[in-house]
C-alpha cells in the first residue's frame, strides 16, 4: 500500500484521488478549503501549499506528491512560481516523487502536430511560466534532488471539468440558448477527459519509465461544434446554437472579469488548428482516450 499527497481539489485532483484510493492506496488531499472526495482511504486536509515546511512535514513518508494546484487563471505569472516552487521543495524535502499536471500552453504557436518533446516556445506570459515550472522540475530531477514527471492535458471535458466548454457551452446547450464561444467552431482541437487525465497521472506515478520527461495526456481530437452536438444528444437537448465571440465582445467581457482578457494569449490554440500526438503515453503505459460520448454523458446533470 502506497501513500500519496495531492495538492488541489478540482475535478482532476478528485478523480486522481479516487482512482488511487480505490486501488487501496492512502491519499491526502491538500487544499486551502480542505475539500475533496469522500472515501475511507482519502484524508482531506486544509493547508496553504505555499507553507513549504508544513507541506513537507505532511508529505514525509509519502511515495508521491501530485501537483494539481491551479491558481486563478489571470494570476498565473505571479502566483504559479512561488506556489509550484513550494510544492516542489516540499517534495524534495520529503523524499517523495513529484508528478505535475500541466497543459499545452508551454509549446506556444505551432503549425504542426505537437508531440511530447516539441520545443517549449511559448510567447505569452501564462505559457512561459508553465514552461519554466517544468524546466525547474526537470533541473531538480537531473540534479538528483527528486524524480519528476509531468502530464500535459488539453481542454478538459467530463464530470468535474472546469474549461471553456463547461463554462460557456454546456449551460447554454442545456438551456436551449445561443452560446457565444471564444473559439473557432470547426477547427480540430485537443480535449482531455478528466478521467483520462487522472488515469495518466496514476500511470506515470507508478512506472519508472515515466521520470525525467513530460507526457501528453490521452487526447480526444474534435471541434467545438461536434462536441456541442454530441453533448446535446447525450442530454436530450435541442441542436446547439453556436456563434464565435468577436474580439470586441471578448474585450468587453474582460472589462468586468480579467479571465476573458487572458484568452487572447491562446488564440493560436482556439482560433487555429491545434492538434497533438498522444501516442507516447498510449504506447508506453497503455492509457488511451475515452469514448467522447461516454465522457459527455458523465457531464450531463
Amino acid at each position: 500500500m502506497s501513500t500519496h499527497v495531492i495538492v488541489g481539489s478540482g475535478g482532476t485532483a478528485s478523480a486522481t484521488a479516487v482512482r488511487l484510493a480505490e486501488s487501496g492506496d492512502q491519499v491526502r488531499v491538500v487544499s486551502r478549503s480542505g475539500t475533496g472526495p469522500e472515501h475511507p482511504n482519502i484524508e482531506r486536509i486544509a493547508l496553504d501549499a505555499g507553507d513549504t515546511a508544513a507541506l513537507a512535514a505532511l508529505a514525509k513518508g509519502a511515495d508521491t506528491v501530485f501537483n494539481l494546484a491551479m491558481p486563478a487563471y489571470h494570476t498565473w505569472p505571479q502566483a504559479v512560481p512561488p506556489l509550484f516552487g513550494s510544492i516542489q521543495s516540499a517534495a524534495e524535502q520529503s523524499g517523495a516523487n513529484y508528478v505535475m499536471l500541466g497543459n499545452m500552453y508551454g509549446y506556444g504557436p505551432s503549425d504542426s502536430v505537437v508531440t511530447d518533446d516539441a520545443p517549449l516556445a511559448a510567447t505569452g506570459p501564462k505559457g512561459r511560466v508553465r514552461a519554466q515550472m517544468w524546466r525547474e522540475a526537470k533541473a531538480a530531477h537531473d540534479a538528483g534532488r527528486l524524480r519528476a514527471t509531468e502530464v500535459r492535458a488539453g481542454q478538459f471535458l467530463g464530470a468535474g471539468a472546469l474549461s471553456l466548454f463547461s463554462i460557456v457551452v454546456q449551460p447554454k446547450v442545456l438551456a436551449g440558448q445561443l452560446a457565444l464561444v471564444p473559439q473557432e467552431l470547426d477547427l480540430p482541437h485537443a480535449y482531455t477527459a478528466i478521467g483520462d487525465a487522472a488515469a495518466a497521472l496514476v500511470a506515470v506515478a507508478r512506472d519508472d519509465r515515466a521520470w525525467g520527461r513530460a507526457w501528453l495526456a490521452p487526447t480526444i481530437t474534435s471541434t467545438v461544434r461536434q462536441v456541442a452536438e454530441r453533448f446535446a444528444a447525450a442530454a436530450g437537448a435541442p441542436a446547439p446554437h453556436l456563434s464565435v465571440m468577436t474580439d470586441r465582445e471578448l474585450t468587453l467581457l474582460g472589462n468586468t472579469d480579467p479571465f476573458w482578457s487572458e484568452l487572447f494569449e491562446t488564440y493560436h490554440m482556439s482560433h487555429r488548428k491545434f492538434t497533438v500526438d498522444d501516442s507516447a503515453i498510449r504506447n508506453t503505459f497503455g492509457v488511451t482516450a475515452s469514448d467522447l460520448d461516454d465522457v459527455l454523458a458523465e457531464a450531463v446533470p
